[in-house]
C-alpha cells in the first residue's frame, strides 16, 4: 500500500526517504502533513529547544565515588555512580 518516498529536507536542503513504514505509522496516528525535515535536523531541533541539561555532583551511595546525574540528588534517597548503577542493574 505504501512505498519509500524521497524528500527534501527544508532545513538543510538534503534529499531524506519517508519509508513506507514511517508513512503508515503517521497514518496510523493520523497525521496529514508527510515530515518536512530529515531526522538529523528533526532532532537537533529537538535539542535546541531543550535547552542544555544541568547536571549535578553527588557522592556515590556505593562506592564513595564522585556521581555526576542530571538530578538535584535528595538526602533520603541513594546516588550511584555510572559503575555502580550500571553494577547494580546486571544483578537484577
Amino acid at each position: 500500500m505504501f512505498e519509500d518516498k524521497t524528500l527534501v529536507c527544508k532545513e538543510c536542503g538534503k534529499e531524506f526517504v519517508f519509508t513506507a513504514g514511517e508513512q503508515e505509522f503517521y497514518a496510523e496516528r493520523g497525521f496529514q502533513n508527510e515530515p518536512q525535515r530529515c531526522k538529523s535536523c528533526r532532532d537537533a531541533r529537538k535539542n535546541a529547544a531543550r535547552g542544555p541539561r544541568e547536571y549535578f555532583t553527588a557522592t556515590c551511595a556505593a562506592c564513595g565515588g564522585e556521581a555526576r546525574v542530571p538530578f538535584e540528588p535528595k538526602s533520603d534517597r541513594p546516588v550511584y555512580c555510572s559503575e555502580c548503577f550500571a553494577r547494580m542493574r546486571g544483578q537484577q
